[in-house]
Parts: C-alpha cells; sequence; structure tokens
C-alpha cells in the first residue's frame, strides 16, 4: 500500500502509455503521460474481470477512493455488478431531469398546442410560467404532492385571484394526467384538491331582461348622438345579439345585403382551433330594420374593409370598448347592461315572452351543444325558422321602443 504523498508525486515514464500504482483490494491509481491520475477498482463478476472507475485524484483523495471501494464491493457481496447500478443511476438521473414538472409541462403542451387556439395555448403556457414553475418547475412530478400544490397556489389566491387559481389546477391536473401515461408519476395529486380553493364568485353578464327595460334601451340608442357607426353597431348587437366581437369586426365582404344574409367566418367564430379550420361559416339572417341601418352606413365606410372601422385607423376594427362607453353615454353601466348581454336579453325575452324554441335562438346564438346528439344539432341550423325570428325580434323591438312614445302622443 502507497501512502498519499506517494500518489501525488508519481509521474509516468517517457515512452509508457500508462502506469498503474497498485493500493489494496482491488484499488488502483492509473497515471497517464499528461499527468492526469484516475481512481479505478478492479474485481470480478460472474467469472468476468471488470473495472470501475472512481475519479481523478487529487479530487478524490486516496481516502474517499478507498470509501468508495468499499461501497461498491458490499454491492458486488449483494449479487450487484456495480458497472450496472452506476449505469441504472446515471439513467434514473437522466430520467428525472426529463421529469421535472417544468419539463414534462411543456412537453404536454407541444404535443396539444396544434388542437388549441393560439390565444389559449400562449395563455396557458404564460400562466403556468409565471404562478407554478418557479416553485415547483425544477422538482420531478413524484417529489410534488397535494399540500405542495395547494401551498403554491395559495399564493395566487393571496393577490386576490379568485378564477386564475382553478385554471392553473385544472392545467397542473393535465400535466399530472399526463406525466402518468408518460411513466414519470403514480398519481395526480391535483384531483386531491377538489374544494380546497376559494369558490368562484360567478358573475354574470349584465343585461336588460324586460320587455319595458328594453324598450327604454332602443329608445336610447335611437336618440344616441356620438359617432354614426356607433349608433348603427348599437342597433345591430340588439337586432343580431351576435357575440361583441363579431359585430365590431364585421367585414363588408362578410355581408350580402340582397339576399340579407351575414356570412361569419369559421377562424371567426368561438371554436377549438380544428373547428375554426374545418366548420362552416356561422350564417345570421338579417331582418329588414338591419339591412337598413347598413346600406345607411354603406356610403360612410363601405370603402374600407370594415363595416365599423376604428377612428385611428381604417385598417383595424372599432375597439372592444366602444360599444360598452356609448352604453356608458346612454346610462348604461356595467352592473346595469354590458354589450354581451344583447344576447342574454334576446334569449330571455324570446322564451319568457314570445314562445319561441330554444334550439332555434341557440342556433342563431352559435351556441354549440353536448353530447350524443351535439354534431346534429350542428347540422340542423334552423334558417326558415332563424329568417322568420330574427324579423319578429326586430319588429318586436321596434315596438317596444315605440309604445311609451305612441302613448304620450295619445295622452
Amino acid at each position: 500500500m502507497l501512502t498519499d504523498k506517494q500518489y501525488k508525486g508519481s509521474r509516468c515514464p517517457e515512452g509508457k502509455a500508462r502506469i498503474r500504482l497498485t493500493d489494496a483490494g482491488g484499488l488502483y491509481l492509473e497515471v497517464a503521460p499528461s499527468g492526469s491520475k484516475r481512481w479505478f477498482w478492479k474485481y470480478y463478476f460472474e467469472g468476468k474481470e471488470k473495472r470501475l472507475a472512481l475519479g481523478s485524484y487529487p479530487d478524490v483523495s486516496l481516502k474517499d477512493a478507498r470509501t468508495a471501494r468499499d461501497g461498491a464491493r458490499k454491492q458486488q457481496q449483494r449479487g450487484t455488478d456495480p458497472v450496472i447500478e452506476r449505469q441504472v443511476e446515471r439513467l434514473s438521473s437522466r430520467f428525472d431531469a426529463d421529469s421535472t414538472f417544468e419539463v414534462t409541462a411543456r412537453e404536454f403542451h407541444a404535443t396539444k398546442v396544434a388542437g388549441w387556439s393560439e390565444h389559449y395555448a400562449k395563455r396557458w403556457l404564460e400562466r403556468l410560467g409565471k404562478d407554478i414553475f418557479p416553485w415547483l418547475g425544477k422538482l420531478t412530478l413524484s417529489q410534488i404532492g397535494a399540500p405542495m400544490l395547494l401551498q403554491t397556489l395559495r399564493r395566487v389566491e393571496a393577490r386576490g385571484a379568485r378564477e386564475l387559481p382553478h385554471s392553473l389546477l385544472e392545467a397542473c391536473g393535465q400535466v399530472f394526467r399526463y406525466g402518468i401515461s408518460t411513466g414519470r408519476c403514480e398519481r395526480n395529486p391535483a384531483s386531491d384538491l377538489r374544494g380546497a380553493l376559494k369558490p368562484v364568485l360567478t358573475k354574470h353578464m349584465s343585461a336588460i331582461l324586460e320587455p319595458e327595460q328594453a324598450g327604454d334601451l332602443m329608445r336610447s340608442i335611437a336618440g344616441y348622438k356620438g359617432q354614426p357607426t356607433t349608433r348603427v353597431a348599437l342597433m345591430l348587437s340588439a337586432y343580431l345579439f351576435q357575440r361583441p366581437g363579431n359585430i365590431r369586426q364585421m367585414e363588408w365582404t362578410e355581408l350580402d345585403l340582397d339576399a340579407a344574409v351575414w356570412r361569419i367566418p369559421s377562424e371567426k367564430m368561438k371554436r377549438t382551433k380544428r373547428e375554426k379550420v374545418n366548420g362552416r361559416p356561422h350564417v345570421v339572417p338579417l331582418p329588414p330594420q338591419a339591412v337598413a341601418a347598413l346600406k345607411d352606413l354603406h356610403p360612410l365606410t363601405g370603402a374600407g374593409r370594415y363595416v365599423f372601422p376604428a377612428l385611428v385607423s381604417r385598417a383595424r376594427p372599432m375597439s372592444e370598448n366602444t360599444v360598452r362607453v356609448a352604453l356608458r353615454r346612454l346610462g348604461y353601466d356595467n352592473d346595469t347592461m354590458t354589450p354581451h348581454g344583447f344576447r342574454a336579453m334576446a334569449r330571455t325575452i324570446m322564451v319568457e315572452r314570445m314562445d319561441v324554441q330554444p334550439d332555434v335562438i341557440e342556433a342563431q346564438l352559435a351556441h354549440g351543444k353536448s353530447g350524443p346528439l351535439g354534431s346534429a344539432y350542428d347540422r340542423a341550423e334552423f334558417m326558415q325558422q332563424r329568417r322568420q325570428m330574427m324579423k319578429l325580434w326586430a319588429d318586436y323591438l321596434d315596438e317596444l321602443r315605440d309604445r311609451r312614445v305612441a302613448r304620450a302622443a295619445a295622452a
């Protein structure tokens, strides 16, 4: 057995590829002409001579090398090949690196992004990047339990957010389920947190739901003194009850005023990415009042792309807040009426006061229907019934608008 001092001063003679300085029990130091020195342990496993690298000298001292040799010898005595055991540890370490929450989440995101809308895919990853990855991203899925996940979500709740923690919990559940399917973990701790977060206080979009109030609203719109494009946008929001984003992004090329229809391209609809690509346009029958309003507006904006262009640039549609601000100018705040509220107003009054078939209204609202009959429902557009309904609805709104005026004249 040599001393640490002898190992330190050892040199490989010229002309030799390397020399081995033997310690004991199969341990030796291999010295190369370059001056590098490495520890090895020579042993026999299943009748074959093998060797195990134990590190470089002096980073690994003589004492540490002997300790490592003794540990490897115990593995050999248990019937385990130390070289194979090390390979397994390295593979396991590499697998753990691939099993971290962030790596798994990004891999899951990559498998789903083709079927998600661009906005949803971007928002999904940004939310995790801001509120989950900094605390859980470097941990393997198997290291993350329900209490740890809850603590992370509590940080988001502490900021005053109510809906976001629930969205994050759902996204984390997706990652863990993907981890289970790819062998990275065995259970999903997100499922243990049902009911653990503060409940979301759902606030429905404010809307006018009584006919008399609807008449007041239509009179206010008729008397609107702002931009004529905004007044027509308000009118069409009431007559057509389409989504506010579709109204403000309406293009002249989508309109056939002679046929009295508005074809909203599939990619503009609230659908999945696949449905946007493969779906049909949403066809909206136009009542005479809507056709007349659009014809009146055409000389003003018909030379451009958008029916309701922005004031600062005709190359862009009006702002999403334009109709909301106009409603406020008319005296309707967010607790009374919102742009989205025109949809609820139409559905409620037509069902409760006009006895219109709900499926026809839902088709006009472009609401999908879940369940085994969903695809058949999507194909049943009820075009003839919808044409009749749209005229009936527009006439009813005009009647409500003029009712108080007629009463005042009679008095």
